[in-house]
């Protein structure tokens, strides 16, 4: 995956980083460019059900199980005990597209840009984190980073693309 196609968004908790990138992936794909998301939880989770075939495969000690319909699969990879993966690697588990979001790993060096509300009550990341580009906003924080108004999902993408060189549109 060449890393140029990356484009992060970032945020403190209950900012509305999954909300804008929900927005970012529907506009980006109405300009007729594929975009595929990565994001980075904290916690732990698990897409597979107890009781289910897929679930009976791993908890036998399956190291990975891919689980496919005519619709689409996912591959479910068990990772060993603590040990943490880059988004470097993570990227490497995708196919090529023209475009990937990354919500969240906030301590990598990819292009970023942060959601930051009025009501957050915490400093913007951006102060200390020269990876953050722009900061989409409901309101004008006091930073010297370009403005982008959080809820002008068109203005966003623009911005990201030109910072990427990718055509601005193929509609």
């Amino acid at each position: 995956m060449n890393c140029k196609n990356i484009f992060g968004v970032v945020g403190w908790k209950n900012s509305g980083k999954t909300t804008l990138m929900e927005k970012l992936v529907r506009e980006i794909k109405l300009r007729n460019l594929t975009v595929s998301t990565i994001k980075h939880v904290h916690s732990s989770f698990d897409i597979d059900k107890k009781g289910k075939d897929s679930h009976r495969h791993r908890s036998a000690g399956a190291f990975e199980v891919l689980v496919s319909s005519k619709d689409r699969f996912a591959l479910i990879s068990q990772w060993k005990k603590n040990e943490k993966h880059s988004l470097e690697v993570m990227l490497k588990k995708l196919v090529p597209v023209d475009l990937v979001l990354v919500e969240g790993y906030k301590n990598e060096l990819h292009p970023k840009l942060e959601v930051y509300r009025e009501c957050s009550h915490q400093p913007p990341i951006a102060r200390n984190d020269n990876t953050i580009l722009a900061i989409a906003s409901d309101f004008e924080p006091s930073i010297e980073l370009p403005i982008l108004d959080l809820n002008d999902t068109t203005i966003i993408a623009d911005f990201i693309l030109a910072e990427l060189g990718i055509a601005r549109s193929k509609k």
